[in-house]
């Protein structure tokens, strides 16, 4: 079943729960798009993504995407599509001093239009917060829409400060000088970083990542420490874990479901890597949501 909501500004939301779906050849405004259960997979190009709970996944206006679900259980796909004039007067808003807003609140001429890395981005926080709160007010006040725009504007604020923060910054962590080596870089690191987060839960090696990255084993492996701040091995760890903690607060899984879930192949090893990450046991921090 798939519900539609259409804003007076053209903003849109979807809401999706299917166990079958396939959308091919896509064209789109730009939207901020989560699977609340499950996973949907991606194709962008040539790339293949797998957007799982943990993540959520950013794409342009007019780029050309498929889509797909297939799945023994329902999975619920979500996604905002934000209206091309409403990006670009946010962007214009976003970029400008209050002195400029001030002075010209209601400039409309020519403006950037934005475009963003189209990467699997964390889905924590603030963007979490406001995104599924976001989904239970339009499933329960589908008709309140100032309340409706409000997360929206929110959840979009929220990703520019997010992007600052994983983009922006993380480019600027690398030491090569040159711009344009910089900008190819991180792209190819970024390809990897999608790579782990699409494939977490499968048996994957150094060698398949770095390959994918297109970039040796040693390059990426000392270039991929210089943004993320840890190893890929490690950042794959905290996929699973990450994923594992979704799973114990929003699924009923049991605890072994999801050590299988997540490719671990040792419980006590992900019992004592869970509790050494969130200061707490699988058990008690599931229980303490139960509480």
């Amino acid at each position: 079943m798939k519900t539609v909501k259409i804003l007076s500004n053209q903003n849109k939301i979807y809401n999706e729960v299917t166990t079958n779906a396939s959308y091919n050849n896509l064209q789109e405004d730009f939207s901020i798009r989560v699977v609340v259960q499950g996973h949907e997979r991606f194709r962008i190009g040539k790339r293949n993504l797998t957007l799982h709970p943990s993540s959520f996944l950013a794409i342009n206006e007019a780029t050309v995407f498929s889509s797909s679900v297939y799945a023994d259980v329902p999975v619920n796909t979500f996604a905002i599509l934000y209206s091309p004039a409403f990006l670009k007067t946010f962007h214009r808003d976003y970029l400008l001093s209050e002195t400029a807003l001030l002075d010209d609140p209601f400039n409309t001429g020519d403006t950037h239009t934005a475009t963003f890395l189209e990467t699997l981005y964390p889905f924590n926080g603030d963007m979490m917060f406001n995104l599924l709160h976001l989904k239970h007010h339009l499933e329960n006040s589908p008709h309140d829409e100032i309340l409706i725009s409000e997360y929206l504007y929110c959840c979009l604020l929220n990703f520019y400060k997010l992007y600052d923060n994983e983009i922006i910054a993380k480019k600027n962590q690398l030491t090569v000088l040159n711009p344009g080596t910089r900008a190819e870089l991180f792209r190819r690191l970024n390809n990897a970083k999608d790579y782990i987060l699409s494939n977490y839960n499968q048996s994957i090696s150094i060698q398949e990542i770095s390959s994918h990255a297109c970039l040796s084993e040693i390059h990426f492996f000392r270039s991929f420490k210089q943004i993320y701040n840890c190893s890929p091995h490690q950042y794959l760890i905290q996929a699973r874990l990450n994923n594992a903690r979704y799973m114990l607060k929003n699924t009923s899984y049991a605890l072994s479901e999801i050590v299988n879930l997540i490719g671990f192949d040792n419980t006590s090893s992900f019992i004592r890597l869970f509790k050494e990450r969130f200061g707490d046991t699988p058990g008690n921090f599931r229980g303490k949501i139960v509480a």
